[in-house]
């Protein structure tokens, strides 16, 4: 018997099995796995009363909330595909988007009405704009609200039989930080399968369980537009754990929710852990339910590794992935049969990691051959599995390329180790090319990360006569804290190869970052190649 793969599924067992359990959390509002899957239901059916046909793209421009957990099962119920926003986008990236997807239907929170009044005539393609919550005034907007299509929708339910699991069920676009925003689309087989490896790969992992399934309280800290949260928006669903929203990040916050919801688990970017061990609200909340954080996105460190273990007390591991691959490929608990301890632990947890099951993972040099496995020699990372999406929307010629071979090129350069764990070195263009000598930025950063006194830092080349471009570090210090540039450079020097370590510092207050936390180096290589008058790289 083969029954068609869709995480439409994974709400209908949590409403079987777990009807009367709390299932989400936001703000005030409770809502248990029953009323949760009522609440989708209905939004499929407003949807279809709405006009909504099969395929339609319907777009969320929404903070993490009940209502756009929701979407993720609603919409497809309704046999549409749904398009997270990511909320941080300016008013003409967002009509660049909505307009490439020939988005149907957006649904927007109050808080953005500027935002969408500023491109609404510019997407021809939208119908319809609902807000999520509170009284239309405006007359661009449809006259009920969110809360107003559920109330009077009898809800429906698709026949399982009759879905495509390779059909489209999310279409996420990429964060366009080197190139225009490309649509990333992901099927009902590729999401629910992505569902199925992550579940197993941390039940498998000695590192995050300790705790049954259905006792899961995950803080969904990494925005849901951002390839479904790490997966969560579907992993925690099936096994009938509380997802508790956080609708805009702030450490106090997230240690204000821990401690009242007994939160177990979350995944964030470096930025967010790095605020939260520095935070001097830390020790005002009891935090001893917190089991476990997984750090992706970006790069992590063994000192950002040791600092959540030693001052949050949960364990820390990194996970890597991209928007691409629904999106986790690889995770970095200690293996059975590797015996790392101390520091060395601690370095290995902040590794890109192994291959979750499910995923292939493989380093290949310029000519597609495996480079060796002794954790210097240095390719790009190219992958296969069942939750690598179905290609981009509408480019056939960037799909082709990204999956040459029948594996994904990622773009990620990394090393590979004897035991199987891959350590991204940098993305291929963040390379820096010094006089024919290749430098990991990410190398040079997680160094001076290590000094006390910096709180984050972006390593990226700016011209130079002799050697083509060299490394120069742009440096935010801990509040109340300073380092000389003498000072920074002689730690660099007396840990890294002279030809690696930046030729100058530049102290900032702030780094420019994409709404999911990663740094938008090519903004920094635009300002400081331009400044030195040379064209941009």
């Amino acid at each position: 018997m083969n029954i068609p793969l869709t995480p439409i599924r994974f709400l209908r067992y949590a409403r079987e099995q777990f009807p009367h359990k709390i299932g989400v959390v936001c703000g005030t509002e409770r809502f248990t796995y029953a009323h949760f899957a009522d609440r989708s239901a209905r939004l499929a059916g407003a949807l279809v009363a709405a006009g909504a046909q099969h395929g339609d793209r319907v777009a969320f421009l929404s903070t993490n909330c009940h209502r756009l957990l929701e979407a993720y099962y609603g919409v497809l119920e309704a046999g549409c595909a749904l398009l997270p926003l990511n909320i941080r986008l300016a008013a003409q990236e967002l009509g660049f988007v909505l307009n490439d997807a020939q988005a149907r239907f957006l649904f927007l929170e109050p808080q953005f009405l500027p935002l969408v009044e500023a491109f609404r005539n510019a997407v021809p393609s939208v119908e319809a704009f609902f807000l999520l919550d509170g009284r239309p005034q405006a007359g661009w907007l449809a006259p009920e609200n969110y809360e107003d299509l559920l109330a009077r929708s009898a809800g429906i339910q698709r026949e399982l039989t009759d879905i495509d699991e390779n059909s489209l069920a999310e279409l996420f676009y990429t964060s366009g930080t080197s190139d225009t925003p490309k649509g990333v689309m992901l099927s009902h087989r590729n999401v629910y399968l992505h569902a199925l490896t992550v579940i197993v790969a941390f039940q498998t992992s000695a590192t995050i369980s300790g705790h049954t399934s259905c006792e899961t309280v995950m803080l969904h800290t990494i925005p849901l537009f951002h390839a479904n949260g790490w997966g969560a928006a579907h992993t925690i669903t099936l096994v009938g754990g509380t997802h508790v929203m956080i609708h805009q990040f702030s450490p106090a916050e997230v240690f204000r929710l821990v401690e009242r919801e007994r939160v177990s688990c979350c995944a964030m970017v470096p930025t967010m852990v790095n605020a939260m061990v520095n935070s001097p609200d830390r020790t005002k909340f009891d935090l001893s339910s917190l089991r476990s954080i997984m750090i992706g996105g970006a790069a992590s460190s063994s000192t950002l590794v040791r600092d959540v273990e030693e001052k949050l007390g949960c364990a820390c591991i990194s996970g890597y992935g991209l928007t691409e691959t629904a999106p986790v490929l690889a995770i970095s608990p200690v293996k059975p049969g590797v015996s790392w301890q101390g520091a060395r632990r601690h370095a290995g947890q902040a590794m890109t990691g192994f291959a979750i099951p499910g995923v292939e993972l493989r380093v290949v040099d310029e000519n597609g051959n495996d480079v060796p496995h002794d954790g210097t020699a240095i390719g790009e990372v190219v992958a296969r599995g069942d939750a690598i999406m179905d290609g981009y929307w509408g480019r056939p010629d960037a799909t082709a390329a990204a999956m040459a071979g029948g594996w994904f090129h990622t773009g990620d350069v990394a090393t590979i180790d004897e035991h199987k764990y891959i350590l991204i070195v940098d993305r291929k263009k963040d390379i820096i090319v010094s006089g024919g000598e290749n430098i990991s930025s990410l190398e040079v950063e997680k160094v001076l990360a290590a000094h006390p006194s910096v709180y984050e830092v972006a390593v990226i080349p700016v011209p130079d006569e002799k050697w083509g471009e060299i490394p120069k570090a742009l440096v935010v210090l801990k509040p109340g804290l300073h380092a000389t540039e003498t000072e920074l450079l002689d730690f660099c020097r007396s840990r890294l190869a002279h030809y690696k370590c930046p030729r100058s510092i530049d102290f900032l207050d702030s780094l420019p970052r994409t709404g999911t936390g990663k740094l938008l180096k090519r903004d920094l290589r635009k300002k400081y190649w331009t400044a030195q008058g040379s064209p941009v790289a």
